[in-house]
């Protein structure tokens, strides 16, 4: 979806670099210094326009949540939630996915969060999709031995391809919904996709994985 451009972003994240982080790469292995506690660290992928991440701030405040979004006109809403909120367990990055491994250090992360990724239908696009191997890999450097990848789709076609990919991989699954709404789970926060499509009755299919380690 095409976002409408925000002539005022740039000034934003100027004088809000307490809320979007510059330079994250200065700080990688050392994030718990920038919280000021020894808390985990969650991390979403594709932050969008941060209800998910300011609702799960909110919910979980013993956890440190960090929203990764390269879209400038869509971070800028996010950071704004953020401020809105007055959460001091998020922060959030300007960055592409692909170079997680330069934010964080190996194993500096207890959870990856995957919210309605770009499913990217073509063939000869699969690389761009975030649950390519080659996505995975990243993750796995980053996170912790017991850490949890957390996938959420309306999309069918991502969610049959990424179980796929997590299986190929060597991923164990430790959760497998077809329809999370219809089972109820109490603690699940929503993104503005997933309140826009559950609304029509979409399914909302979402799955828990860990990397097996040595």
């Amino acid at each position: 979806m095409r976002q409408r451009n925000k002539p005022w972003a740039d000034d934003f994240l100027r004088e809000n670099t307490h809320l979007v982080i510059p330079s994250p790469s200065e700080h990688r292995g050392k994030w718990q210094e920038l919280f000021g506690n020894n808390n985990p660290i969650h991390v979403e992928v594709g932050t969008g326009k941060g209800q998910f991440i300011v609702g799960m701030a909110r919910q979980y405040p013993d956890i440190n949540f960090i929203g990764i979004e390269l879209s400038k006109s869509v971070i800028v809403t996010a950071a704004e939630k953020v401020q809105d909120s007055d959460q001091k367990n998020i922060l959030l990055i300007q960055e592409n996915a692909e170079n997680l491994n330069e934010i964080f250090m190996e194993n500096e992360v207890s959870t990856i969060y995957l919210n309605f990724s770009d499913p990217w239908p073509k063939k000869r696009h699969a690389k761009r999709r975030l649950t390519f191997h080659t996505f995975l890999k990243r993750y796995e450097t980053a996170l912790s031995p017991k850490g949890e990848l957390i996938f959420k789709t309306d999309n069918r076609g991502l969610f049959e391809y990424s179980l796929v990919s997590f299986s190929e991989y060597g991923m164990l699954l430790n959760e497998v919904s077809l329809d999370l709404h219809k089972d109820h789970d109490p603690e699940n926060i929503m993104t503005e996709y997933e309140e826009k499509f559950s609304a029509k009755g979409q399914p909302i299919y979402r799955c828990k994985a860990v990397f097996r380690g040595e």
